[in-house]
This record gives structure tokens, C-alpha cells and sequence, in this order.
């Protein structure tokens, strides 16, 4: 029966994110969009082994959080309780983003997309704004 439910539950995540541009990889203007206008929050989810410099909450991006997937079952709190807020999910080649990007679907999260790039051009990009 478990094996039955959980065949339903991945078709209903395909089935959303068939419906978002991309399969919900996102670029970093996409990003920058959801971040600004749509309120998300950014999950940094890079090992601190692959922190080169500071990771995006030391960089000041806004609702931007470090949570390093090694470590992420201790930031669950941290995550929105409407499981339709957006969220980004970034890492630096986008292995460990998707792989926190499927467990949040998992978890009922809707509305979970992944940076396809490096989030060190992300940072990048956010110091030259803001600066």
C-alpha cells in the first residue's frame, strides 16, 4: 500500500512540475524575480567544504538562509508553513539543490524551484546591485 501511495505522490510532483517553465530550473533573473516580487525564500544548501567566501545569508540576499544539506533536517524550521511559498533551492552545480528540491516536494512543498547555475554568480550579481 505504502509502495502504491508514494507512486501517487511522485506522478502529483511530476504532474506540477510539468506545469512550471523549465521543470522549475530556474535562472539567476528568474531567481532574482521570485526572490523580489514573489517573496521566496533562497536555501543555500551547499556543504561547507563547497563555501567558497560567504554563502548567500552572509552576503545580505534577502530571505536568503544557509542551510547546508549535510545538515538540512536541522533547518526544517526555518522552511514557510504554507507549502505553496516559493522557495529556491542553490548550490553550486545544482546536485545537491535538486536533491533538497525533491525533498521538499516530498514533504508537500508546491512551489520549490532550483538555481541552474553556480550561486556564487547569484552572490556575484546581488553585490554588484547592491553595491
Amino acid at each position: 500500500m505504502a509502495k502504491e501511495n508514494s507512486k501517487e505522490i511522485l506522478k502529483e510532483i511530476i504532474e506540477n512540475n510539468k506545469s512550471k517553465e523549465n521543470l522549475g530550473l530556474v535562472d539567476i533573473h528568474k531567481t532574482r524575480e521570485l526572490l523580489m516580487d514573489a517573496g521566496a525564500i533562497l536555501l543555500d544548501v551547499r556543504p561547507p567544504a563547497k563555501v567558497n567566501g560567504e554563502n548567500a545569508q552572509e552576503a545580505g540576499i534577502a530571505n536568503a538562509y544557509y542551510t547546508p544539506y549535510t545538515e538540512f533536517t536541522e533547518y526544517l524550521d526555518i522552511l514557510p508553513q504554507e507549502k505553496n511559498a516559493p522557495i529556491v533551492v542553490a548550490c553550486l552545480k545544482g546536485f545537491f539543490a535538486n536533491r533538497i528540491m525533491g525533498y521538499l516536494e516530498m514533504m508537500g512543498y508546491t512551489n520549490v524551484f532550483a538555481l541552474q547555475e553556480n550561486i556564487e554568480d547569484l552572490i556575484e550579481v546581488h553585490h554588484a546591485h547592491a553595491d
